[in-house]
């Protein structure tokens, strides 16, 4: 069939079911954006900045496991998809981006808008295109698609010039890919496997070290069958929360930085680390000569790049979690559960010893308190997204995550301004769903202008600003690191929030007591708009536990150490 360049990239994008698309036209991707106009095969959603978009397509995949897709314009319009690229990269997270580009003939030329899209993405995609002619862009968009899924997920750009969005052609969609150099191994080796049973077997402190990974292979029900199967304790990353459910009582918690007493302590005295999609970031392993010191490690990941690439592995296995883990559980029937009978109690005598607790208060809303209420009054019902800082730990610690794909947040990068648009990104994907952006008061200044966004499409997205008037987690740092000179962290001046939202379209709500703050989140559900609900926070509350910067797991900082802060600064 013929047709333009333009119309190949819609008819893409419908042949791969996708139903949302984000984007920000300008003049390189204009082509495209008219035949968008003239089709209905998907939606598409005029974010008011393209890293706003970016993000929104980030936590439309975050929350579906499907790929999220963006556009964007040359020059200034990609430099602005950057830092969403950045982020989803990251995190692994499937998505493509297509970009407009000048015509062939101005590349090189430092014609107007242009920009060497291709280069300045390649750290941080996980492939990129250029396409050079018409013909090829067909086979480009298939296998950019194919790239973004499979494998270790990732983002993928594609970068059109301009001409070739006009030119017509033949437009033939392949069925499938073939890339000699690019074959994802899924199914792991059956040796390895049998050695890292028989450490299991053998092992008398085994630990399950659950990372985000399992949230993009959907091997949460084999994860939890595991640990059914062997009563061997779990920790999960900041990515992983939820995979195992906040109930089970296997669940230690949140390992690392700001992981609780037990699940460090757990990861500092285990003999047999069972790592499951996870790559050892330093935020988790701390001191790496103190991390996991007595223990052998099983690394089981689908990218072989990231084995053994921080810390030493005894077992290395290659593959996808979901397949290595269906060949690794029949081989498990015969273990011997109460031979980690003694583990599990001193484990349990560290959460006991240690819990995951703060200090609540009458006088002032504690921003702990508030993430649990919403657990409270939601649950299980809810998507939470977050934006970066002491808000996103306080949520991964607090809030009772039950299933995967419920906590949508920026663990590599750490992203201030992602939480706002991927909560529309979620919003739009599950629209019965109660979608929250727990955020501070820092971080939403940076992607704010969406207000204007959800407010258009009506995506009732509830903006929860726990708002401590500061740049809460550097101020933190400065508290216990420098001396209280807190540079530049002081967020005192503020805008109007509520009349903020209400000007963008949507609705505002001021809380200074638990009461208004039931009330507020009863009101906004019922009301179901897009709002802005300002809570006043302590100023100076911590997240605590803290392991200091390069310090080892097990010398944490814990809530009893915490200083006494007045309102002095």
């Amino acid at each position: 069939m013929q047709m333009s360049g333009a119309q190949m990239v819609c008819e893409a994008i419908i042949a791969e079911g996708v139903k949302t698309v984000f984007g920000y036209p300008g003049g390189a991707i204009m082509h495209v954006y008219d035949e968008i106009y003239k089709q209905n095969g998907f939606e598409h959603i005029l974010n008011r900045h393209e890293q706003a978009a970016v993000h929104a397509a980030d936590g439309y995949a975050r929350a579906t496991g499907k790929v999220g897709v963006a556009m964007v314009t040359s020059g200034p319009g990609f430099t602005n998809a950057v830092t969403g690229l950045a982020t989803a990269y990251m995190d692994s997270i499937p998505m493509v981006v297509i970009s407009g580009q000048v015509p062939l003939s101005l590349i090189g030329t430092d014609g107007f808008q242009e920009i060497d899209a291709v280069g300045i993405s390649r750290p941080c995609t996980k492939h990129n295109f250029l396409v050079r002619s018409l013909e090829e862009l067909p086979r480009i968009l298939k296998e950019a698609f194919y790239i973004a899924r499979s494998g270790r997920p990732g983002p993928v750009l594609v970068d059109v010039p301009k001409d070739i969005t006009v030119e017509i052609g033949e437009f033939s969609y392949p069925d499938s890919v073939n890339i000699p150099s690019y074959k994802p191994t899924y199914k792991g080796n059956k040796r390895q496997i049998e050695k890292a049973v028989e450490a299991i077997k053998k092992a008398k402190k085994p630990l399950l070290y659950i990372g985000g990974g399992v949230v993009l292979s959907n091997a949460y029900k084999l994860v939890r069958q595991l640990a059914e199967t062997t009563q061997i304790p779990a920790v999960e990353t900041l990515m992983a929360r939820g995979v195992m459910g906040a109930k089970n009582p296997l669940l230690l918690g949140m390992l690392g930085m700001h992981g609780n007493y037990a699940s460090n302590m757990a990861m500092s005295e285990t003999d047999l680390v069972i790592s499951l999609g996870a790559r050892f970031d330093d935020r988790v392993t701390g001191k790496l000569s103190e991390f996991a010191k007595y223990a052998d490690i099983i690394h089981v990941d689908i990218d072989p790049a990231n084995i053994a690439k921080l810390v030493d592995v005894d077992y290395p296995i290659v593959g996808d979690i979901t397949q290595v883990l269906e060949q690794m559980l029949p081989l498990l029937d015969d273990v011997n559960t109460e031979r980690y009978h003694a583990w599990r109690e001193i484990l349990k005598r560290y959460d006991e010893l240690h819990p995951q607790s703060y200090v609540d208060s009458d006088e002032v809303i504690k921003p702990q308190w508030a993430i649990e209420r919403i657990g409270e009054l939601i649950g299980e019902d809810a998507i939470i997204t977050s934006d970066v800082g002491q808000h996103q730990m306080w949520a991964a610690q607090h809030y009772p995550f039950d299933r995967p794909r419920q906590w949508i947040n920026s663990g590599g990068l750490g992203t201030m301004g992602f939480g706002f648009p991927a909560a529309i990104g979620a919003k739009r994907a599950f629209p019965e769903k109660t979608v929250i952006n727990v955020t501070g008061d820092g971080s939403i200044l940076m992607n704010m202008q969406e207000l204007v966004t959800a407010a258009e499409y009506k995506t009732p997205v509830i903006n929860m600003i726990l708002n401590n008037h500061f740049l809460g987690m550097v101020r933190q740092w400065q508290t216990f690191f420098y001396e209280k000179r807190y540079s530049e962290t002081d967020l005192s001046f503020q805008p109007n929030w509520k009349a903020l939202a209400e000007a963008c379209g949507g609705i505002g709500y001021d809380v200074t007591t638990k009461e208004e703050f039931d009330a507020a989140i009863k009101d906004a559900i019922e009301q179901d708009k897009v709002c802005f609900m300002n809570v006043a926070v302590n100023r100076f509350e911590n997240v605590l536990p803290m392991v200091p910067a390069g310090g080892a797991l097990f010398n944490m900082m814990l809530p009893q150490k915490t200083e006494t802060h007045g309102e002095e600064k």
